[in-house]
């Protein structure tokens, strides 16, 4: 079983050598995104393609949950001393096309899973949140487990999903409930809606997914190269198009007043307290019940 040494994600070849596997490995902070995850992501996918016996790809989380999104920590609360990538200091004016490179090249990391020459297939356990949906969505094929769940909550404030794989997955109106609500959804109704490919009892996760991985791996890597070339082909431009605008609308997300005042209070208070602001509405019991009962 090959590995190779990376900062934040672990990288290992099955024993057939036929499937990479690329681990999220910050199980301390759930996997949250920090400054390396982006980038190692991208040469993981590219050192699998690269290998002639690897025939497709799983992306996985190690600890409780695939990924929490961006480390907030990082991102959020000690932006505003100018430590990180947040908010601007927009007294003088906000640099939309500084903002555009940094978040640009995050989603042309998390692209390459999509563009990938060989399959790329998510596995998704916990939670795959706001950066981590951006993440799991650019797979191929995505199986959850039942009890996992899935969302952009950021879409309430302080975000938009840069990959913009939303709309292209679901279609129009389903995109749209989950990014005018902030929903986090669970891997059975993500299945329901067409979002994922399969949700399954998380006991079963790990099985499913080698299953479908067995099938794949069976397939000469040419025939997968054309029959995957054919499809993006069908989706590339409208999809390069839409992560465009999302990654402008991004960083305008987190410096429009509401971003700021979000940023504000998590460097105050803490990103649980910002995060409870912002979410309260669509947590309150009433609208969980009426919602699910109507589904």
């Amino acid at each position: 079983m090959a590995e190779s040494k990376f900062h934040s994600i672990l990288y290992e070849t099955s024993a057939d050598g036929k499937v990479a596997y690329v681990t999220l490995n910050r199980p301390e902070r759930l996997n949250a995104i920090d400054a390396h995850m982006p980038l190692e992501i991208r040469a993981a996918v590219r050192q699998a393609n690269l290998d002639p016996s690897v025939h497709c790809i799983v992306l996985r989380g190690s600890g409780a949950g695939f990924c929490g999104g961006y480390d907030l920590e990082l991102f959020a609360a000690s932006a505003l001393r100018g430590a990180t990538a947040g908010s601007q200091d927009a007294s003088q004016g906000y640099e939309p096309f500084r903002d555009y490179l940094l978040m640009g090249e995050c989603t042309a990391c998390y692209a390459e899973l999509f563009h990938s020459h060989k399959p790329t297939v998510a596995q998704v356990h916990g939670a795959a949140a706001a950066g981590g949906s951006d993440i799991a969505l650019s797979c191929d094929l995505v199986v959850m487990a039942d009890d996992a769940r899935i969302g952009y909550p950021p879409a309430r404030v302080w975000g938009c999903p840069t990959t913009a794989m939303w709309a292209h997955r679901v279609g129009m109106e389903r995109a749209k409930r989950m990014l005018l609500t902030g929903d986090l959804v669970d891997g059975r109704e993500a299945a329901a809606m067409g979002l994922v490919l399969r949700s399954v009892p998380r006991a079963e996760l790990a099985a499913a997914v080698r299953l479908l991985t067995d099938r794949i791996k069976s397939v000469p890597v040419n025939q997968l190269w054309m029959q995957k070339q054919m499809i993006n082909s069908t989706f590339e431009a409208q999809i390069a198009a839409s992560q465009r605008l999302a990654t402008v609308f991004d960083g305008i997300t987190r410096n429009s007043p509401e971003g700021i005042a979000f940023q504000g209070l998590a460097a105050d208070k803490g990103f649980k307290a910002a995060v409870a602001a912002r979410d309260e509405p669509g947590r309150t019991p009433s609208y969980r019940k009426v919602w699910k009962s109507s589904l």
